[in-house]
């Protein structure tokens, strides 16, 4: 980036499901609905979860924010966990 500041790529990808599906994990109504994590055709990671910036922004810790553009999105760690074996060392 040499100083840039980061920008989201809207033309990116979903290419691969790091983890196992919502499905595979009992985090679904059974309808489809996320929560996901995907890596993008950049190198980009997408996370679908709930929005709950609002909820969060009155106690941030210091030196966090949520920039406008920005939501905080929450997953179960169920969800994490498992995109661990997916997620890069480097």
């Amino acid at each position: 980036m040499d100083g840039e500041r980061w920008q989201a790529d809207p033309s990116a990808q979903l290419t691969r499901r790091w983890g196992k599906s919502s499905h595979e994990l009992g985090n679904t109504s059974g309808d489809g609905s996320c929560p996901d994590v995907w890596e993008l055709s950049n190198g980009d990671v997408a996370v679908i979860g709930q929005d709950l910036t609002d909820s969060y922004r009155g106690r941030l810790p210091d030196g966090v924010s949520v920039d406008p553009g920005e939501r905080l999105i929450i997953v179960p760690r169920s969800t994490m966990i498992a995109a661990r074996v997916d997620i890069p060392d480097a």
